[in-house]
């Protein structure tokens, strides 16, 4: 279980760097329109978060706040 717990880590510090990145005025700044966005990629880490849970965890309500295209 020691590799999972390392996912889970990575895949939440992803979350959170996107959340980041999503924030910084740099980046709001910026005209940028990509095929894929940062939700996307955002809503990528959520889904293989939810496939890494351990069948014994309990499901959690996962919110999708702040999320923008």
């Amino acid at each position: 279980m020691t590799e999972s717990k390392e996912l889970s880590t990575l895949i939440n510090q992803s979350l959170a760097l996107i959340d980041q990145i999503q924030k910084h005025p740099d980046f709001q700044a910026v005209e940028y329109s990509p095929d894929l966005t940062l939700g996307d990629a955002q809503q990528a880490f959520l889904e293989l978060r939810w496939q890494t849970l351990p069948q014994s965890q309990p499901i959690q309500n996962c919110s999708l706040q702040n999320l923008t295209t």
